[in-house]
């Protein structure tokens, strides 16, 4: 494993040296580059047809004797080559704007650059993918597709721009349903400030239908463990509430109840089948990015 791999990188690091498609792509490849060999890399040995060049595609797929022929790029299909539709549903309220630490990213920069890695390497995979994004209501919707420019679509969608505070994620999860006529897979990226039992109920509701849903939990590192002395102001960024704390007498009961809450995410969600992963912002892109893999693996 190597160290300068872009997907095992600070994700501040790695955010700081482009824009969010330069890095998405760079974190995609150093992941693609980690991977062990695999059935399902959407090409096997039992070729099956040429189909149009997209931009993503692996250079190595290309059929360089055709493009020397005839000057028109096309890429090799295979047989195994599975096809999914798939969409990310994106939480860009106003709380995924924190961050505890200024040398890290906010929850939301972590998610965007997160769900446009997700995105191409599903298109890689030949997926359709296709993204939704929400606070208190649905701001954009990208329906999924396969097609080429699919992925500039989504990356365009993520610069749009939110406008509640606070987040509200069934509504965005029953319109990534309708999205996909087939059954198909849903990816959640949020913090997850919002009422349980709305989201649970949704999920159900996928499942029944027939949808793979996998949820990304981000976190700030400094949501999880409060500093071990010092005064301050706690202040929800969706409600504005505020609450004045020495960290020392509430930091032992603060752990508790933030790992009873994730706990009790964890225990719901699995109860209805859908698969959790907790992230923190501190840690390596590729690690999220290899739980969304492992869940689209699973699946015919």
């Amino acid at each position: 494993m190597s160290s300068t791999r872009p997907d095992l990188l600070d994700p501040a690091t790695i955010a700081a040296l482009g824009r969010i498609e330069i890095v998405a792509r760079w974190i995609v490849d150093g992941f693609l580059t980690g991977l062990h060999r695999s059935p399902r890399k959407g090409f096997s040995v039992e070729f099956a047809e040429h189909r149009p060049y997209l931009p993503g595609d692996e250079l190595r797929y290309v059929d360089w004797k055709i493009a020397a022929r005839a000057d028109k790029w096309v890429v090799k299909q295979y047989e195994e080559e599975t096809n999914l539709r798939a969409t990310i549903v994106l939480d860009v309220s106003r709380s995924m704007a924190w961050r505890g630490d200024e040398s890290r990213l906010t929850k939301l920069a972590y998610a965007e650059r997160l769900a446009a890695a997700i995105a191409l390497l599903f298109l890689r995979q030949r997926d359709a993918v296709g993204l939704v994004r929400f606070d208190d209501a649905v701001r954009s919707a990208v329906p999924p597709r396969v097609r080429s420019g699919q992925w500039q679509r989504i990356v365009a969608a993520l610069d749009d721009a939110g406008a509640g505070r606070a987040s509200f994620a069934p509504a965005a999860l029953e319109q990534a349903g309708r999205l996909i006529v087939r059954r198909g897979m849903i990816v959640l990226i949020s913090d997850l400030l919002m009422d349980p039992p709305d989201v649970i109920s949704r999920v159900r509701a996928l499942r029944h239908a027939g949808h793979h849903v996998a949820v990304l939990h981000v976190m700030d590192p400094a949501e999880r463990d409060l500093p071990a002395r010092g005064d301050a102001l706690f202040v929800d960024p969706e409600s504005d509430i505020e609450v004045p704390a020495a960290s020392a007498d509430v930091r032992a009961a603060y752990r508790q109840t933030v790992d009873r809450a994730l706990g009790e995410w964890r225990d719901a969600l699995s109860g209805v089948g859908a698969a959790y992963e907790l992230v923190t912002t501190d840690a390596p892109f590729g690690v999220p990015l290899r739980r969304a893999f492992a869940v689209r693996q699973r699946l015919p």
